[in-house]
Protein backbone atom coordinates (compact mmCIF):
# COMPACT_ATOMS: atom_id res chain seq x y z
CA UNK A 1 0.00 0.00 0.00
CA UNK A 2 1.58 3.80 -1.11
CA UNK A 3 -1.09 4.89 1.59
CA UNK A 4 -0.56 5.72 5.47
CA UNK A 5 -4.03 5.66 5.53
CA UNK A 6 -6.92 4.00 4.58
CA UNK A 7 -9.78 6.24 3.81
CA UNK A 8 -11.23 6.09 0.41
CA UNK A 9 -11.19 3.58 -2.34
CA UNK A 10 -10.37 6.59 -4.58
CA UNK A 11 -7.01 5.92 -3.20
CA UNK A 12 -6.76 2.81 -4.46
CA UNK A 13 -5.14 1.98 -7.77
CA UNK A 14 -5.57 -1.47 -9.90
CA UNK A 15 -2.03 -2.47 -7.98
CA UNK A 16 -3.09 -1.69 -4.98
CA UNK A 17 -6.16 -3.73 -4.94
CA UNK A 18 -4.19 -6.70 -6.70
CA UNK A 19 -1.70 -6.30 -4.04
CA UNK A 20 -4.18 -7.34 -1.09
CA UNK A 21 -6.41 -9.51 -3.02
CA UNK A 22 -3.70 -11.70 -4.13
CA UNK A 23 -2.08 -11.33 -0.48
CA UNK A 24 -5.90 -12.35 0.83
CA UNK A 25 -5.81 -14.86 -1.01
CA UNK A 26 -2.42 -16.51 0.17
CA UNK A 27 -4.05 -16.03 3.69
CA UNK A 28 -7.46 -17.85 2.72
CA UNK A 29 -5.21 -20.94 1.55
CA UNK A 30 -2.96 -21.10 4.48
CA UNK A 31 -3.96 -18.92 7.40
CA UNK A 32 -1.86 -20.73 10.01
CA UNK A 33 1.26 -19.35 7.68
CA UNK A 34 0.25 -16.07 9.08
CA UNK A 35 -0.85 -16.78 12.75
CA UNK A 36 1.91 -14.70 14.38
CA UNK A 37 2.89 -11.97 11.97
CA UNK A 38 1.94 -9.23 13.71
CA UNK A 39 2.38 -11.03 17.59
CA UNK A 40 2.27 -7.98 20.20
CA UNK A 41 0.28 -5.47 17.37
CA UNK A 42 -2.67 -4.04 19.45
CA UNK A 43 -5.60 -2.35 16.92
CA UNK A 44 -7.71 0.36 18.67
CA UNK A 45 -11.41 -0.34 17.56
CA UNK A 46 -13.86 2.86 17.53
CA UNK A 47 -16.90 2.56 16.22
CA UNK A 48 -19.41 5.51 16.50
CA UNK A 49 -22.32 3.58 15.16
CA UNK A 50 -23.71 0.02 15.07
CA UNK A 51 -21.55 -3.18 13.71
CA UNK A 52 -21.52 -6.50 13.72
CA UNK A 53 -19.45 -7.60 10.57
CA UNK A 54 -17.15 -5.03 10.01
CA UNK A 55 -16.19 -4.46 13.97
CA UNK A 56 -15.78 -8.76 14.55
CA UNK A 57 -13.89 -9.26 11.23
CA UNK A 58 -11.53 -6.82 11.93
CA UNK A 59 -11.60 -8.23 15.85
CA UNK A 60 -11.13 -11.25 14.47
CA UNK A 61 -8.46 -10.73 11.75
CA UNK A 62 -5.90 -8.63 13.96
CA UNK A 63 -5.98 -11.94 16.65
CA UNK A 64 -5.51 -14.27 13.85
CA UNK A 65 -2.42 -12.53 12.89
CA UNK A 66 -1.08 -12.86 16.21
CA UNK A 67 -1.86 -9.30 17.58
CA UNK A 68 -5.06 -8.26 19.81
CA UNK A 69 -7.43 -5.78 20.04
CA UNK A 70 -8.60 -2.90 22.43
CA UNK A 71 -12.15 -1.38 21.85
CA UNK A 72 -13.94 1.85 22.95
CA UNK A 73 -16.75 0.53 23.23
CA UNK A 74 -20.08 1.95 22.88
CA UNK A 75 -20.49 5.97 22.46
CA UNK A 76 -23.10 5.61 25.87
CA UNK A 77 -20.22 4.41 27.58
CA UNK A 78 -16.88 6.06 26.26
CA UNK A 79 -16.31 10.03 27.35
CA UNK A 80 -17.55 10.50 23.95
CA UNK A 81 -21.19 11.21 26.00
CA UNK A 82 -19.70 13.58 28.12
CA UNK A 83 -18.78 15.74 25.10
CA UNK A 84 -15.21 15.08 24.32
CA UNK A 85 -14.46 15.61 20.39
CA UNK A 86 -13.44 13.47 17.72
CA UNK A 87 -10.14 14.76 17.47
CA UNK A 88 -8.98 14.68 20.95
CA UNK A 89 -10.40 10.97 21.16
CA UNK A 90 -7.94 10.00 18.71
CA UNK A 91 -5.36 11.61 19.82
CA UNK A 92 -5.54 9.65 23.08
CA UNK A 93 -6.26 6.16 21.47
CA UNK A 94 -3.10 6.44 19.50
CA UNK A 95 -1.30 6.21 22.03
CA UNK A 96 -2.82 2.85 23.12
CA UNK A 97 -2.80 1.18 19.51
CA UNK A 98 -0.58 0.66 17.06
CA UNK A 99 -3.47 1.55 14.33
CA UNK A 100 -7.15 2.75 14.40
CA UNK A 101 -10.28 1.36 12.37
CA UNK A 102 -12.79 4.15 12.91
CA UNK A 103 -16.58 4.00 12.33
CA UNK A 104 -18.65 7.43 12.74
CA UNK A 105 -21.94 8.07 11.27
CA UNK A 106 -20.28 12.15 9.68
CA UNK A 107 -18.75 11.66 6.46
CA UNK A 108 -14.86 13.22 6.38
CA UNK A 109 -14.78 11.75 9.98
CA UNK A 110 -11.58 9.30 9.39
CA UNK A 111 -10.15 11.90 7.12
CA UNK A 112 -10.34 14.67 10.45
CA UNK A 113 -9.41 11.80 12.23
CA UNK A 114 -6.43 10.72 10.22
CA UNK A 115 -5.18 14.54 10.11
CA UNK A 116 -4.43 14.04 14.28
CA UNK A 117 -2.42 11.48 14.44
CA UNK A 118 0.30 9.76 13.38
CA UNK A 119 -0.57 5.91 13.50
CA UNK A 120 -2.64 4.13 10.69
CA UNK A 121 -6.01 5.06 10.22
CA UNK A 122 -8.88 3.07 8.77
CA UNK A 123 -11.89 3.91 7.64
CA UNK A 124 -14.77 1.63 8.53
CA UNK A 125 -17.26 3.50 7.12
CA UNK A 126 -18.20 7.65 7.86
CA UNK A 127 -22.12 8.23 7.18
CA UNK A 128 -23.11 8.06 3.53
CA UNK A 129 -19.03 9.11 2.27
CA UNK A 130 -17.12 5.91 1.65
CA UNK A 131 -16.43 1.72 3.44
CA UNK A 132 -13.14 0.83 1.42
CA UNK A 133 -12.78 -2.48 3.35
CA UNK A 134 -15.79 -3.68 2.41
CA UNK A 135 -15.22 -2.74 -1.40
CA UNK A 136 -11.49 -4.81 -1.29
CA UNK A 137 -14.03 -7.83 -0.14
CA UNK A 138 -16.46 -6.84 -2.21
CA UNK A 139 -13.97 -6.92 -5.42
CA UNK A 140 -12.05 -10.31 -3.83
CA UNK A 141 -15.83 -11.91 -3.72
CA UNK A 142 -16.13 -10.43 -7.30
CA UNK A 143 -13.38 -11.57 -8.23
CA UNK A 144 -13.40 -15.12 -6.82
CA UNK A 145 -17.25 -15.44 -8.80
CA UNK A 146 -17.45 -13.95 -12.12
CA UNK A 147 -13.63 -12.18 -12.74
CA UNK A 148 -12.90 -8.09 -12.60
CA UNK A 149 -12.28 -7.59 -15.86
CA UNK A 150 -14.84 -7.67 -18.63
CA UNK A 151 -17.60 -7.70 -15.57
CA UNK A 152 -20.88 -6.75 -16.15
CA UNK A 153 -22.53 -5.48 -12.71
CA UNK A 154 -25.94 -4.13 -11.75
CA UNK A 155 -25.71 -2.03 -8.39
CA UNK A 156 -29.15 -1.81 -6.31
CA UNK A 157 -31.00 0.08 -3.92
CA UNK A 158 -30.17 3.00 -2.13
CA UNK A 159 -27.58 4.24 -4.06
CA UNK A 160 -27.34 7.77 -2.76
CA UNK A 161 -26.43 7.19 0.83
CA UNK A 162 -25.23 3.87 0.31
CA UNK A 163 -21.24 4.27 0.93
CA UNK A 164 -20.31 0.84 -0.31
CA UNK A 165 -21.86 1.64 -3.49
CA UNK A 166 -20.10 5.13 -3.43
CA UNK A 167 -16.72 3.01 -2.66
CA UNK A 168 -17.37 -0.28 -5.02
CA UNK A 169 -18.39 2.25 -8.00
CA UNK A 170 -15.05 4.55 -7.66
CA UNK A 171 -13.20 1.47 -7.36
CA UNK A 172 -14.18 -0.84 -10.30
CA UNK A 173 -13.30 2.14 -12.70
CA UNK A 174 -9.62 0.09 -12.10
CA UNK A 175 -10.86 -2.58 -14.19
CA UNK A 176 -12.78 -3.54 -17.30
CA UNK A 177 -16.17 -3.46 -15.47
CA UNK A 178 -19.58 -1.88 -17.13
CA UNK A 179 -21.22 -0.52 -14.27
CA UNK A 180 -25.34 -0.56 -14.31
CA UNK A 181 -26.78 1.79 -11.22
CA UNK A 182 -30.83 1.04 -10.33
CA UNK A 183 -32.61 2.99 -8.03
CA UNK A 184 -35.42 5.09 -7.83
CA UNK A 185 -35.53 8.35 -8.68
CA UNK A 186 -35.11 9.59 -5.20
CA UNK A 187 -31.89 7.49 -4.68
CA UNK A 188 -29.58 8.08 -7.84
CA UNK A 189 -25.83 8.60 -7.77
CA UNK A 190 -25.23 11.42 -6.24
CA UNK A 191 -23.58 14.07 -8.96
CA UNK A 192 -20.25 13.97 -7.47
CA UNK A 193 -19.81 10.44 -7.41
CA UNK A 194 -21.53 10.26 -11.14
CA UNK A 195 -18.65 13.01 -12.50
CA UNK A 196 -16.12 11.49 -10.73
CA UNK A 197 -17.04 8.04 -12.83
CA UNK A 198 -17.24 9.90 -16.28
CA UNK A 199 -14.26 11.83 -15.69
CA UNK A 200 -12.47 8.24 -15.18
CA UNK A 201 -14.23 6.88 -18.11
CA UNK A 202 -16.81 4.87 -17.24
CA UNK A 203 -20.08 5.08 -18.97
CA UNK A 204 -22.97 5.65 -16.54
CA UNK A 205 -25.79 3.76 -16.92
CA UNK A 206 -28.95 4.03 -14.51
CA UNK A 207 -32.26 2.42 -14.57
CA UNK A 208 -35.31 1.89 -12.22
CA UNK A 209 -36.02 -0.71 -13.21
CA UNK A 210 -34.28 -4.32 -12.35
CA UNK A 211 -35.59 -5.95 -15.74
CA UNK A 212 -34.01 -3.27 -17.41
CA UNK A 213 -30.49 -4.40 -17.04
CA UNK A 214 -31.18 -8.31 -15.29
CA UNK A 215 -29.99 -10.38 -18.63
CA UNK A 216 -27.12 -8.82 -19.08
CA UNK A 217 -25.46 -8.87 -16.20
CA UNK A 218 -22.58 -11.11 -13.92
CA UNK A 219 -23.10 -10.08 -10.75
CA UNK A 220 -26.12 -8.32 -9.12
CA UNK A 221 -25.02 -6.12 -6.27
CA UNK A 222 -27.94 -5.28 -3.99
CA UNK A 223 -28.14 -3.04 -1.09
CA UNK A 224 -30.35 -2.29 1.70
CA UNK A 225 -32.73 1.36 1.29
CA UNK A 226 -30.92 2.67 4.85
CA UNK A 227 -33.70 4.16 6.78
CA UNK A 228 -30.99 5.40 9.63
CA UNK A 229 -29.46 7.65 6.78
CA UNK A 230 -32.84 9.23 5.70
CA UNK A 231 -33.35 12.92 6.95
CA UNK A 232 -37.35 12.61 6.38
CA UNK A 233 -38.93 9.45 7.53
CA UNK A 234 -42.08 9.83 4.52
CA UNK A 235 -38.97 9.78 2.23
CA UNK A 236 -37.97 6.50 3.38
CA UNK A 237 -41.08 5.18 3.79
CA UNK A 238 -42.03 6.02 -0.24
CA UNK A 239 -39.16 4.14 -1.23
CA UNK A 240 -38.90 1.08 1.29
CA UNK A 241 -39.54 -1.92 -0.32
CA UNK A 242 -38.85 -1.19 -3.76
CA UNK A 243 -36.88 -3.78 -5.19
CA UNK A 244 -37.04 -7.61 -4.18
CA UNK A 245 -35.07 -10.31 -5.14
CA UNK A 246 -36.74 -13.47 -5.62
CA UNK A 247 -36.55 -16.67 -7.79
CA UNK A 248 -39.14 -15.34 -10.25
CA UNK A 249 -37.11 -12.11 -10.92
CA UNK A 250 -33.83 -14.18 -11.31
CA UNK A 251 -36.02 -16.44 -13.94
CA UNK A 252 -34.58 -14.66 -16.61
CA UNK A 253 -31.00 -14.13 -15.44
CA UNK A 254 -27.56 -15.67 -16.76
CA UNK A 255 -27.23 -19.19 -14.65
CA UNK A 256 -24.05 -18.15 -13.37
CA UNK A 257 -25.14 -14.48 -12.12
CA UNK A 258 -24.03 -13.87 -8.83
CA UNK A 259 -26.20 -12.50 -6.06
CA UNK A 260 -24.22 -10.11 -3.82
CA UNK A 261 -25.00 -7.72 -0.52
CA UNK A 262 -22.80 -6.27 1.76
CA UNK A 263 -25.16 -6.84 4.12
CA UNK A 264 -27.43 -6.63 6.85
CA UNK A 265 -30.57 -7.39 4.90
CA UNK A 266 -34.03 -6.99 6.03
CA UNK A 267 -36.24 -7.70 3.04
CA UNK A 268 -34.41 -7.20 -0.15
CA UNK A 269 -33.58 -10.54 -1.09
CA UNK A 270 -35.57 -13.55 -0.65
CA UNK A 271 -34.50 -16.37 2.02
CA UNK A 272 -35.30 -18.84 -0.95
CA UNK A 273 -32.34 -17.64 -2.58
CA UNK A 274 -29.50 -18.29 0.11
CA UNK A 275 -29.32 -22.07 -0.54
CA UNK A 276 -29.19 -21.14 -4.56
CA UNK A 277 -25.67 -21.18 -6.41
CA UNK A 278 -26.20 -17.18 -7.16
CA UNK A 279 -26.30 -16.92 -3.34
CA UNK A 280 -22.54 -15.20 -2.37
CA UNK A 281 -23.56 -12.69 0.48
CA UNK A 282 -22.49 -15.12 3.01
CA UNK A 283 -19.35 -16.50 1.34
CA UNK A 284 -19.17 -12.47 0.83
CA UNK A 285 -18.92 -11.66 4.41
CA UNK A 286 -16.54 -14.33 5.62
CA UNK A 287 -14.41 -13.10 3.17
CA UNK A 288 -13.67 -10.09 5.62
CA UNK A 289 -11.58 -12.27 7.48
CA UNK A 290 -8.55 -13.15 4.58
CA UNK A 291 -9.11 -9.68 3.17
CA UNK A 292 -8.71 -7.44 6.42
CA UNK A 293 -6.00 -9.85 7.80
CA UNK A 294 -4.33 -9.30 4.25
CA UNK A 295 -5.05 -5.11 4.52
CA UNK A 296 -3.64 -5.06 8.44
CA UNK A 297 -0.75 -7.13 7.29
CA UNK A 298 0.28 -4.00 4.45
CA UNK A 299 -0.30 -1.27 6.73
CA UNK A 300 1.56 -2.32 9.41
Amino acid sequence: MRYDHLISAKQLSREDIESVLDRAAEVAADPGAFADTHAGTLLGLLFFEPSTRTRMSFDAAMKRLGGDTIDMGSVDSSSVKKGESLADTVRVIEGYADALVLRHPSEGAAKLASEFVDVPVVNAGDGAGQHPTQTLLDLYTIRENAGLDGLRIGIVGDLKYGRTVHSLAHALTNFDAEQHFISPESLRLPRGIRYDLQSSGTTVREHTEIEDALEDLDVLYVTRIQRERFPDENEYRQVAGEYRIDSALLESAAPELTVMHPLPRVDEIAPEIDETARAAYFEQAHNGIPVRMALLDEIL
